[in-house]
């Protein structure tokens, strides 16, 4: 593509292409340049034929390439089979504000009145529509006032009053759309950022080698299997394996179903429980577009009940206003007073100036690292004065280190370490992550001598190797669960030696061969966001782990915590924040594992690591993609922003509003002059509540 630099400075350039951009190219070409490397931000002028790009420090040669390489094949392939976002353009309202203005004064001064007036009434058919489906349905809402308003003027037989009154109604709902769109584009887009990955299969085969790739990269007739506690990021067909698999995301039934050979799966939705291979029928980017499509639905149907309050209020309030029209037009037989009545209304400026706040606050929020699943949990964590903290892969690092390998019975540290990495390599957890990263450091290969494995939530895993039982897993599971004994002076070393690191015990027939002590360092940010979050009102910060006193009491005080409970069980967690919640508490529940789903499901608000299981993202409310807690700290902030905007909203709408209506009342006002203010008012609070939260 042919490109000329029409106007540069640091970070951003405007260029000039060969001629205008079709309309239908408009975001295929938007999106193309946008994946070049260091692009922060794309605008295309379709009929000027030019694009501005934001660029960050030393991309400017690589964006120039990108922009240089892009031709009308890579756009037509694009806007064929890519996933594209459509942000609602400022372009795009200027030519429809442009049309629908120059066909007004085309009409008032080029058409003679008779013709005039035919027009008005023909275009007030679509108002007149809209109301008798409202009355049809029995309800009394905006559309019966407009279209009353606009009727009284006609019969009247001031065409000219009722053509301003409905050129000033389109203008409005051309400008409230365009606020809409934008807030819900920008929020999908700020979704699809997010990359997602897949264990692709290089066999179909029972042995064949697992690779990590992107869902994006993978095309129908892969085959990947997905474990317990991790997503299913396409659409498929089970091959084989048994699963349960929580359809939530998708279907709203709470309760997982079992998966097996020839049953369908879908993206969005995660396997609890087994492991299943799927033969992928959908690839990953489409799939992931309607799953995030399905969101911000869902995310609109979960309002705050204020949010609800305050729109069941402005419903309310329309059967009033038309009451009060009538009553005055029945007292003052004055038809223009009437008119005047009827052209505000709460309802439009309460429903619009809501929404587009609380989609303001779920862009805001997915760009600065949390994806939240509808305005309630805002509410929520804006409300809440208890939090409780998972340990492991919240408070400290996802991606923690073995720091010491214990080898017993005659076994030897890499033979323990070798083993156990064979087993944990299947589970997506930190823990097992940190085992078979420190296997790969030490160069362990090892072959796939064991039999399938089972994974036991909170325990550990279990299989067999040569004919015998192999355990990994807590100090509860491999003692109590599995009786394998433990000598006093084994007990002694592993406390020696092990003290305050995770300890993960290896068995085989009965008889521990190995403990790995794993160290989970605090996160950088863990303290610090602590404090803040102690300071934003949580009167009571706890941590809960299922590790052992010694390892939480470490990351307790180096976090900051006061109170925390070890060595729980996911039936412990739960029971202690159901306790929390029954005692009248708002509760925010903060965790990344399987065990931590049913204490996330319990609590007012549960909040999942993106690092974490998808069960636990599934579960979430609100998702931190970032893993960091400082996301949780802007959080808490955005969310106590979102209810002082929309106090603050509540009083404006209603104060101009009522004035307004006593100003028409009172013949003080003409409605004309009540509809511009009404819908002028009704877009700038809009476009305020489309403001970034500070």
């Amino acid at each position: 593509m042919q490109v000329q630099i029409r106007h540069e400075v640091p970070g951003r350039m405007r260029v000039t292409l060969a001629g205008s951009v079709p309309r239908g190219d408009v975001d295929a070409l938007r999106a193309l340049v946008a994946e070049g490397e260091g692009v922060t931000d794309v605008v295309v002028y379709p009929r000027t034929g030019s694009i501005s790009v934001s660029y960050e420090p030393g991309c400017r040669a690589s964006v120039l390439a990108v922009l240089s390489g892009i031709d009308a094949q890579a756009v037509a392939e694009r806007r064929a089979g890519g996933v594209i976002v459509s942000i609602a353009r400022t372009d795009d309202l200027v030519v429809q504000v442009a049309d629908l203005v120059g066909a007004h004064l085309v009409r008032r001064l080029l058409l003679p009145a008779p013709f005039r007036a035919i027009g008005a009434v023909w275009r007030y058919r679509r108002f007149l529509a809209e109301a008798l489906r409202s009355l049809a349905a029995r309800r009394l809402d905006v559309p019966v006032l407009d279209a009353t308003a606009i009727g009284v003027s006609i019969l009247r037989g001031n065409f000219k009053t009722a053509s301003s009154t409905m050129l000033l109604l389109g203008l409005g709902e051309l400008f409230e759309g365009y606020a809409r769109e934008q807030s819900r584009g920008r929020l999908v887009a700020s979704l699809l950022e997010t990359p997602e990955y897949a264990s692709k299969l290089l066999s179909s085969g029972p042995d064949g080698e697992e690779v990590a790739v992107c869902v994006d990269e993978l095309d129908p007739g892969d085959v990947i299997v997905a474990r317990t506690g991790m997503s299913i990021p396409v659409d498929g067909v089970v091959e084989r394996g048994v699963a349960m698999v929580n359809q939530a995301a998708l279907t709203g039934e709470p309760l997982a179903v079992e998966r097996t050979a020839g049953d369908d799966v879908f993206a969005g939705t995660a396997v609890e429980d087994g492991e299943i291979v799927i033969r992928v029928r959908a690839a990953g980017g489409g799939t992931k577009l309607r799953a995030i499509a399905n969101l911000v639905e869902r995310s609109e149907s979960l309002k705050a009940e204020a949010l609800i309050r305050r729109e069941s209020l402005a419903d309310k309030i329309v059967p009033w206003n038309l009451a009060l029209a009538l009553a005055v037009g029945a007292l003052t037989r004055d038809p223009v007073r009437f008119s005047a009545a009827l052209m505000v209304d709460y309802s439009c400026a309460l429903k619009l100036t809501s929404a587009i706040a609380v989609l303001t606050a779920l862009n805001q929020a997915a760009r600065e690292g949390a994806m939240v699943k509808g305005s309630k949990h805002f509410e929520a964590l804006a409300q809440a004065d208890t939090i409780v903290f998972d340990k492991t892969g919240t408070l400290t690092e996802a991606t923690p280190s073995v720091a010491r390998v214990l080898a017993f019975d005659g076994w030897g540290e890499d033979e323990v370490l070798r083993l156990s990495a064979c087993l944990e390599e299947h589970f997506p957890h930190p823990i097992a992550r940190a085992v078979v990263g420190e296997a790969s450091r030490r160069g362990l290969e090892h072959r796939e001598r064991h039999a399938e494995v089972e994974y036991l939530v909170a325990h550990g895993i279990s299989s067999s190797i040569d004919g015998m039982r192999a355990v990994i897993g807590s100090g509860h599971f491999v003692t109590e669960d599995e009786s394998v004994e433990i000598t006093a002076e084994q007990r002694v070393l592993v406390e020696s030696e092990l003290g305050g690191l995770s300890p993960l015990y290896l068995a085989v027939d009965g008889r521990l061969k190995g403990v790995i002590g794993v160290e989970d360092p605090l996160k950088p940010a863990s303290a610090a966001a602590v404090a803040e979050l102690r300071e934003l009102g949580f009167e009571h910060i706890v941590m809960l782990t299922g590790d052992g006193e010694r390892a939480a009491a470490r990351i307790a005080e180096a976090s900051g915590i006061d109170e925390w409970e070890s060595d729980l069980l996911p039936e412990d967690k739960h029971a202690y924040i159901q306790g929390l919640v029954d005692r009248g508490r708002t509760v925010v529940m903060v965790g990344d594992g399987v065990n931590d789903s049913p204490a996330l499901s319990a609590a007012s608000v549960g909040v999942s690591m993106a690092s974490g299981t998808a069960i636990a993202r599934e579960v979430a409310d609100i998702v931190l993609s970032t893993g960091d807690l400082a996301a949780l700290v802007d959080l808490r902030r955005l969310s106590m922003g979102l209810e002082v905007r929309m106090d603050r909203l509540f009083r404006e709408v209603i104060s101009l509003n009522s004035v307004l209506l006593f100003g028409g009342i009172g013949g003080a006002i003409t409605p004309q002059a009540s509809s511009l203010v009404h819908n002028a008012s009704t877009v700038f609070f809009s476009m305020r509540s489309s403001r970034a939260y500070r």
